[in-house]
Protein backbone atom coordinates (compact mmCIF):
# COMPACT_ATOMS: atom_id res chain seq x y z
CA UNK A 1 0.00 0.00 0.00
CA UNK A 2 1.53 3.68 -1.15
CA UNK A 3 2.00 5.37 2.17
CA UNK A 4 -0.24 8.80 2.15
CA UNK A 5 1.99 12.37 2.83
CA UNK A 6 0.83 14.40 5.12
CA UNK A 7 -0.27 17.63 3.21
CA UNK A 8 -1.59 20.77 5.04
CA UNK A 9 -4.36 21.88 2.87
CA UNK A 10 -5.34 18.11 2.29
CA UNK A 11 -5.48 18.06 6.45
CA UNK A 12 -7.62 20.97 6.76
CA UNK A 13 -9.71 19.94 3.89
CA UNK A 14 -10.14 16.50 6.25
CA UNK A 15 -10.69 18.36 9.63
CA UNK A 16 -13.52 20.57 7.61
CA UNK A 17 -15.50 17.97 5.60
CA UNK A 18 -14.46 19.47 2.42
CA UNK A 19 -13.35 15.96 1.08
CA UNK A 20 -17.09 15.33 1.10
CA UNK A 21 -19.54 14.81 3.86
CA UNK A 22 -18.09 15.09 7.48
CA UNK A 23 -18.64 12.05 9.00
CA UNK A 24 -21.44 11.82 11.75
CA UNK A 25 -20.98 11.02 15.06
CA UNK A 26 -23.26 8.90 15.78
CA UNK A 27 -23.99 6.39 18.82
CA UNK A 28 -22.17 3.63 17.13
CA UNK A 29 -19.00 6.07 18.45
CA UNK A 30 -19.84 5.30 22.21
CA UNK A 31 -20.90 1.61 21.86
CA UNK A 32 -17.72 0.81 20.62
CA UNK A 33 -15.58 2.34 23.50
CA UNK A 34 -18.07 1.34 26.29
CA UNK A 35 -17.51 -2.31 24.81
CA UNK A 36 -13.84 -2.17 24.57
CA UNK A 37 -13.89 -0.47 27.83
CA UNK A 38 -16.39 -3.19 29.51
CA UNK A 39 -13.82 -6.20 27.93
CA UNK A 40 -9.98 -4.12 28.36
CA UNK A 41 -10.53 -1.36 30.60
CA UNK A 42 -9.27 -0.85 34.07
CA UNK A 43 -11.81 -1.36 36.63
CA UNK A 44 -10.01 -1.88 39.87
CA UNK A 45 -7.95 1.28 40.61
CA UNK A 46 -8.44 2.16 44.01
CA UNK A 47 -9.70 5.47 43.54
CA UNK A 48 -12.64 3.73 41.35
CA UNK A 49 -15.21 4.72 44.33
CA UNK A 50 -18.98 6.19 42.85
CA UNK A 51 -20.10 8.61 45.13
CA UNK A 52 -16.94 9.30 46.58
CA UNK A 53 -15.92 12.99 45.02
CA UNK A 54 -13.13 13.53 47.84
CA UNK A 55 -10.87 10.52 46.53
CA UNK A 56 -11.68 11.17 42.32
CA UNK A 57 -10.47 14.79 43.58
CA UNK A 58 -7.16 13.53 45.14
CA UNK A 59 -6.59 10.94 42.14
CA UNK A 60 -7.47 13.16 39.19
CA UNK A 61 -4.62 16.27 41.15
CA UNK A 62 -2.10 13.47 41.35
CA UNK A 63 -3.35 11.66 38.05
CA UNK A 64 -2.12 15.06 36.48
CA UNK A 65 1.41 14.48 34.23
CA UNK A 66 1.64 11.51 36.30
CA UNK A 67 1.41 7.96 34.93
CA UNK A 68 -1.37 5.83 36.99
CA UNK A 69 1.23 3.11 38.18
CA UNK A 70 3.33 5.76 39.54
CA UNK A 71 0.39 7.36 41.48
CA UNK A 72 -0.94 4.22 42.89
CA UNK A 73 0.93 3.39 46.21
CA UNK A 74 1.56 7.47 46.95
CA UNK A 75 -2.72 7.80 46.55
CA UNK A 76 -3.08 4.79 49.21
CA UNK A 77 -0.51 6.41 51.77
CA UNK A 78 -2.02 9.78 51.22
CA UNK A 79 -5.69 8.79 51.41
CA UNK A 80 -4.74 6.32 54.78
CA UNK A 81 -3.46 9.54 56.17
CA UNK A 82 -5.96 11.97 54.75
CA UNK A 83 -9.19 9.93 54.79
CA UNK A 84 -11.44 12.74 53.90
CA UNK A 85 -11.63 16.55 53.29
CA UNK A 86 -11.78 17.25 56.85
CA UNK A 87 -8.30 15.92 57.83
CA UNK A 88 -6.74 17.24 54.82
CA UNK A 89 -7.52 20.68 55.35
CA UNK A 90 -6.62 20.76 59.14
CA UNK A 91 -3.38 19.08 58.34
CA UNK A 92 0.24 21.11 58.34
CA UNK A 93 1.26 21.75 55.29
CA UNK A 94 4.30 20.49 55.85
CA UNK A 95 2.84 17.33 56.93
CA UNK A 96 0.69 17.08 53.10
CA UNK A 97 3.78 18.42 51.44
CA UNK A 98 5.43 15.35 53.46
CA UNK A 99 3.15 12.48 51.87
CA UNK A 100 3.89 14.19 48.70
CA UNK A 101 7.22 13.70 48.58
CA UNK A 102 8.56 11.83 45.43
CA UNK A 103 5.97 12.37 43.44
CA UNK A 104 6.90 15.73 42.05
CA UNK A 105 4.53 18.94 40.76
CA UNK A 106 4.54 20.27 44.24
CA UNK A 107 2.20 23.14 43.39
CA UNK A 108 -0.76 19.86 42.51
CA UNK A 109 -0.58 19.23 46.50
CA UNK A 110 -0.17 22.80 47.73
CA UNK A 111 -3.29 23.60 45.59
CA UNK A 112 -5.00 20.42 47.34
CA UNK A 113 -4.36 21.58 50.69
CA UNK A 114 -5.73 25.13 50.13
CA UNK A 115 -8.79 24.09 48.17
CA UNK A 116 -9.75 21.75 51.20
CA UNK A 117 -9.45 24.57 53.05
CA UNK A 118 -11.68 26.54 51.17
CA UNK A 119 -14.09 23.11 51.18
CA UNK A 120 -14.51 23.07 54.91
CA UNK A 121 -14.88 26.96 55.27
CA UNK A 122 -17.39 27.55 52.28
CA UNK A 123 -19.24 24.45 51.63
CA UNK A 124 -19.16 23.10 55.40
CA UNK A 125 -16.77 20.01 54.29
CA UNK A 126 -18.79 18.73 51.86
CA UNK A 127 -16.83 18.33 47.99
CA UNK A 128 -19.26 20.57 46.07
CA UNK A 129 -21.29 19.05 42.96
CA UNK A 130 -21.82 21.90 40.49
CA UNK A 131 -19.58 22.25 37.44
CA UNK A 132 -18.48 26.03 38.00
CA UNK A 133 -18.01 25.34 41.91
CA UNK A 134 -15.74 22.71 41.23
CA UNK A 135 -13.95 24.94 38.94
CA UNK A 136 -13.24 27.79 41.23
CA UNK A 137 -10.96 25.57 43.59
CA UNK A 138 -7.35 25.89 43.13
CA UNK A 139 -5.78 23.66 40.73
CA UNK A 140 -8.48 22.61 39.29
CA UNK A 141 -9.76 23.30 35.48
CA UNK A 142 -12.44 22.69 33.06
CA UNK A 143 -11.28 18.85 32.26
CA UNK A 144 -10.81 18.08 36.29
CA UNK A 145 -13.58 19.22 37.41
CA UNK A 146 -15.73 17.34 35.05
CA UNK A 147 -13.67 14.14 35.26
CA UNK A 148 -14.52 14.18 39.06
CA UNK A 149 -18.18 14.95 38.79
CA UNK A 150 -18.47 12.62 36.10
CA UNK A 151 -16.59 9.89 37.78
CA UNK A 152 -18.03 10.72 41.31
CA UNK A 153 -21.49 11.87 41.01
CA UNK A 154 -22.37 10.55 37.48
CA UNK A 155 -22.98 14.05 35.91
CA UNK A 156 -22.67 14.36 31.90
CA UNK A 157 -19.71 16.32 31.49
CA UNK A 158 -16.60 16.00 28.81
CA UNK A 159 -13.36 16.03 29.80
CA UNK A 160 -10.18 16.38 27.99
CA UNK A 161 -6.66 15.50 29.87
CA UNK A 162 -3.95 14.59 27.71
CA UNK A 163 -4.84 11.06 26.64
CA UNK A 164 -8.56 12.19 25.42
CA UNK A 165 -6.92 15.00 23.75
CA UNK A 166 -4.51 12.50 21.81
CA UNK A 167 -7.98 10.52 20.79
CA UNK A 168 -9.65 13.05 19.73
CA UNK A 169 -7.02 14.79 17.51
CA UNK A 170 -6.54 11.68 15.60
CA UNK A 171 -9.72 10.21 15.42
CA UNK A 172 -10.40 13.90 14.16
CA UNK A 173 -7.48 14.51 12.27
CA UNK A 174 -6.75 17.51 14.15
CA UNK A 175 -3.62 19.21 12.72
CA UNK A 176 -3.15 22.77 14.80
CA UNK A 177 -1.08 23.50 17.36
CA UNK A 178 -3.16 22.33 20.68
CA UNK A 179 -1.69 24.83 22.74
CA UNK A 180 -3.76 27.39 20.42
CA UNK A 181 -6.80 28.71 21.40
CA UNK A 182 -9.15 27.56 18.72
CA UNK A 183 -7.64 24.40 18.84
CA UNK A 184 -8.82 23.50 22.48
CA UNK A 185 -12.44 24.81 21.39
CA UNK A 186 -12.40 22.93 18.69
CA UNK A 187 -11.08 19.82 20.69
CA UNK A 188 -14.02 20.47 23.47
CA UNK A 189 -16.54 20.64 20.40
CA UNK A 190 -15.60 17.00 19.54
CA UNK A 191 -15.08 15.67 23.18
CA UNK A 192 -19.04 17.19 23.93
CA UNK A 193 -20.47 15.32 20.69
CA UNK A 194 -18.63 12.09 21.26
CA UNK A 195 -19.96 11.91 24.95
CA UNK A 196 -23.22 9.89 25.38
CA UNK A 197 -26.31 11.91 25.90
CA UNK A 198 -26.83 9.59 29.12
CA UNK A 199 -25.75 10.97 32.04
CA UNK A 200 -25.25 7.33 33.76
CA UNK A 201 -22.61 6.53 30.67
CA UNK A 202 -20.58 9.33 30.97
CA UNK A 203 -18.58 8.01 34.29
CA UNK A 204 -17.31 4.84 32.06
CA UNK A 205 -17.27 6.81 28.47
CA UNK A 206 -15.10 9.01 30.46
CA UNK A 207 -12.66 6.28 31.99
CA UNK A 208 -13.26 4.35 28.77
CA UNK A 209 -11.52 7.52 26.75
CA UNK A 210 -8.86 8.15 29.18
CA UNK A 211 -8.04 3.90 29.45
CA UNK A 212 -8.50 3.82 25.47
CA UNK A 213 -5.50 6.73 25.31
CA UNK A 214 -3.18 5.19 27.71
CA UNK A 215 -3.49 1.85 26.78
CA UNK A 216 -3.81 1.59 22.90
CA UNK A 217 -3.95 5.11 21.23
CA UNK A 218 -0.02 6.09 22.77
CA UNK A 219 2.08 8.74 21.94
CA UNK A 220 4.47 6.30 20.22
CA UNK A 221 3.58 2.88 18.57
CA UNK A 222 -0.16 2.97 18.60
CA UNK A 223 -1.92 -0.25 18.77
CA UNK A 224 -4.50 0.69 15.67
CA UNK A 225 -4.96 -3.37 15.05
CA UNK A 226 -6.88 -3.82 17.89
CA UNK A 227 -8.44 -0.31 18.42
CA UNK A 228 -12.13 0.31 18.27
CA UNK A 229 -12.36 3.63 16.52
CA UNK A 230 -9.67 2.52 14.14
CA UNK A 231 -12.18 2.48 11.23
CA UNK A 232 -13.50 5.68 11.92
CA UNK A 233 -10.06 7.20 12.52
CA UNK A 234 -9.09 9.31 10.14
CA UNK A 235 -5.13 9.70 12.10
CA UNK A 236 -5.41 5.90 10.73
CA UNK A 237 -6.99 6.38 7.01
CA UNK A 238 -4.04 8.63 6.58
CA UNK A 239 -1.23 5.84 8.10
CA UNK A 240 0.14 9.14 9.59
CA UNK A 241 -1.37 8.43 13.44
CA UNK A 242 1.50 9.63 15.43
CA UNK A 243 1.77 12.73 13.20
CA UNK A 244 -1.39 14.16 15.19
CA UNK A 245 -1.56 15.92 17.90
CA UNK A 246 1.02 18.07 16.60
CA UNK A 247 4.18 18.32 18.43
CA UNK A 248 5.37 21.63 19.22
CA UNK A 249 9.20 21.74 18.37
CA UNK A 250 11.12 21.66 22.03
CA UNK A 251 14.47 23.52 21.43
CA UNK A 252 17.26 22.02 24.40
CA UNK A 253 16.01 22.90 27.97
CA UNK A 254 19.00 25.15 29.62
CA UNK A 255 21.04 24.50 32.32
CA UNK A 256 21.17 26.32 35.65
CA UNK A 257 23.64 25.59 38.31
CA UNK A 258 23.11 26.18 41.96
CA UNK A 259 25.89 25.43 44.80
CA UNK A 260 24.12 23.85 48.24
CA UNK A 261 25.44 23.98 51.60
CA UNK A 262 25.06 20.67 53.43
CA UNK A 263 26.27 21.86 56.83
CA UNK A 264 26.76 19.18 59.22
CA UNK A 265 26.91 19.61 63.45
CA UNK A 266 28.97 18.43 66.18
CA UNK A 267 26.04 15.62 66.42
CA UNK A 268 26.26 14.80 62.81
CA UNK A 269 23.12 16.98 62.13
CA UNK A 270 22.14 18.85 58.81
CA UNK A 271 20.25 22.12 58.15
CA UNK A 272 17.87 22.54 56.11
CA UNK A 273 15.38 25.44 55.49
CA UNK A 274 12.05 26.21 53.95
CA UNK A 275 12.38 27.62 50.79
CA UNK A 276 9.57 30.75 49.74
CA UNK A 277 6.25 29.48 48.32
CA UNK A 278 6.41 30.56 45.06
CA UNK A 279 9.05 29.24 42.55
CA UNK A 280 10.55 26.16 42.63
CA UNK A 281 9.96 23.78 45.43
CA UNK A 282 7.88 25.79 47.11
CA UNK A 283 7.32 25.46 50.41
CA UNK A 284 9.44 22.35 50.54
CA UNK A 285 12.58 21.69 53.07
CA UNK A 286 15.91 22.01 51.06
CA UNK A 287 19.69 22.82 51.61
CA UNK A 288 20.52 26.11 51.32
CA UNK A 289 22.07 27.71 48.50
CA UNK A 290 25.09 29.68 48.14
CA UNK A 291 24.26 32.52 45.28
CA UNK A 292 26.28 32.87 42.21
CA UNK A 293 29.29 35.23 42.25
CA UNK A 294 30.31 34.84 46.01
CA UNK A 295 32.20 32.07 48.04
CA UNK A 296 30.59 29.60 50.60
CA UNK A 297 32.74 31.08 52.96
CA UNK A 298 31.83 34.91 52.35
CA UNK A 299 28.02 33.65 52.61
CA UNK A 300 27.94 31.46 55.70
CA UNK A 301 30.11 34.47 57.05
CA UNK A 302 27.16 36.96 56.42
CA UNK A 303 24.12 35.07 56.47
CA UNK A 304 24.80 32.52 59.48
CA UNK A 305 27.49 34.50 61.09
CA UNK A 306 29.63 31.32 61.14
CA UNK A 307 33.09 30.74 59.36
CA UNK A 308 34.45 27.71 57.55
CA UNK A 309 36.97 26.41 55.85
CA UNK A 310 37.73 24.76 52.70
CA UNK A 311 35.12 21.78 52.31
CA UNK A 312 34.46 19.07 49.77
CA UNK A 313 32.68 18.29 46.93
CA UNK A 314 30.13 15.83 46.53
CA UNK A 315 29.17 14.48 43.24
CA UNK A 316 27.09 16.85 40.90
CA UNK A 317 23.17 15.87 40.42
CA UNK A 318 21.26 17.04 37.48
CA UNK A 319 17.55 17.26 37.89
CA UNK A 320 15.27 18.28 35.42
CA UNK A 321 12.23 20.16 35.50
CA UNK A 322 10.14 20.87 32.27
CA UNK A 323 11.79 24.05 31.15
CA UNK A 324 15.37 23.88 32.05
CA UNK A 325 17.65 21.10 34.09
CA UNK A 326 19.13 22.27 37.17
CA UNK A 327 22.75 21.44 38.00
CA UNK A 328 23.53 21.20 41.60
CA UNK A 329 26.45 21.20 43.07
CA UNK A 330 26.84 19.90 47.21
CA UNK A 331 29.46 21.00 49.02
CA UNK A 332 30.03 19.71 52.47
CA UNK A 333 30.67 22.42 55.24
CA UNK A 334 31.24 21.65 59.08
CA UNK A 335 29.80 23.53 61.92
CA UNK A 336 30.80 23.97 65.68
CA UNK A 337 28.93 23.57 68.69
CA UNK A 338 28.21 27.56 69.36
CA UNK A 339 27.45 28.37 66.38
CA UNK A 340 25.24 25.93 65.00
CA UNK A 341 23.04 27.04 68.03
CA UNK A 342 22.27 30.48 66.68
CA UNK A 343 21.78 29.31 62.99
CA UNK A 344 18.35 27.74 63.90
CA UNK A 345 15.16 29.52 63.92
CA UNK A 346 12.28 30.43 61.76
CA UNK A 347 12.68 28.88 58.81
CA UNK A 348 15.44 26.78 59.49
CA UNK A 349 15.71 23.28 61.27
CA UNK A 350 18.48 20.90 61.86
CA UNK A 351 17.89 17.43 61.29
CA UNK A 352 19.53 13.93 61.32
CA UNK A 353 19.63 12.86 57.58
CA UNK A 354 18.07 9.13 58.10
CA UNK A 355 15.34 11.36 60.43
CA UNK A 356 14.17 14.05 58.38
CA UNK A 357 10.28 13.76 59.84
CA UNK A 358 7.27 14.07 57.70
CA UNK A 359 8.38 17.16 55.56
CA UNK A 360 8.08 18.15 51.79
CA UNK A 361 11.80 16.93 50.81
CA UNK A 362 12.56 17.43 46.73
CA UNK A 363 13.69 14.50 45.30
CA UNK A 364 17.67 15.47 45.05
CA UNK A 365 17.42 16.75 48.67
CA UNK A 366 15.95 13.08 50.14
CA UNK A 367 18.76 11.41 47.61
CA UNK A 368 21.61 13.13 49.33
CA UNK A 369 20.04 13.06 52.80
CA UNK A 370 19.51 8.83 52.32
CA UNK A 371 23.64 9.26 51.26
CA UNK A 372 24.39 10.67 54.07
CA UNK A 373 22.87 8.21 56.12
CA UNK A 374 24.77 5.75 54.80
CA UNK A 375 28.05 7.75 55.90
CA UNK A 376 28.62 9.33 52.26
CA UNK A 377 30.31 12.38 54.22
Amino acid sequence: MTRLTLDPMALKNLSTGRFGKAPVITPPFGRSVLRWYRMHGRHDLPWQVKGDSYRVWVSEIMLQQTQVATVIPFYERFVRRFPDVGSLARAKTDTVLGYWTGLGYYARARNLHRAAQIILREHDGVFPDQLESVMALPGIGRSTAGAILSLARDQRHPILDGNVRRVLARYFAVSGDLSRREVEAELWQHAEAVLPKSAALAAPFNQAMMDLGALLCKRTRPQCAVCPLASGCRAHALETPEAFPRRRHKSARPTREVTVLILIDPQGRVLLERRPDVGIWGGLWSFPECPAGQTLERWCQQTLNIRVGKSPGLPVIHHGFTHFILKICPQLVRVTAPASAKIEGEGRVWIHPGAPGRRGLAAPVKKLLEQLDKGYE
